[in-house]
């Protein structure tokens, strides 16, 4: 009967005879390393590294998405927007050499 887990409540182990010699430190880790709260935590701890390989997954897929739209739209908008920034310059340059106002200003 003392085997027998009760719902709701704690079963406590059998009380064993402490002059009887078995036992010792052997004995105590594998009760605890058999016992139900640490098969709950290597649960726990099973569910929680497959959680984080998803997130990984899901993350370098983000990732990987994100820096190849920004390789595809923003980069030749950049250099777009810096060839127009140097024609502005060159042309600026050569107006002031030829002595003419530049272009917007009176």
């Amino acid at each position: 009967m003392a085997s027998q887990s009760r719902r709701g409540g704690v079963s406590l182990p059998e009380r064993r005879n402490p002059r009887s010699g078995g036992g010792g430190a052997a004995s105590i880790i594998s009760r605890i390393s058999q016992s139900e709260i640490v098969s709950r935590g290597r649960q726990a701890a099973g569910d929680s590294a497959v959680v984080a390989k998803k997130l990984l997954k899901s993350t370098g897929k983000a990732a990987w998405i994100a820096g190849t739209t920004f390789l595809v739209l923003v980069v030749p908008l950049i250099i777009e927007m810096d060839r127009e920034q140097q024609l502005n310059d060159l042309e600026l340059q050569q107006a002031s050499l030829l002595g003419t106002p530049p272009v917007g200003q009176k």
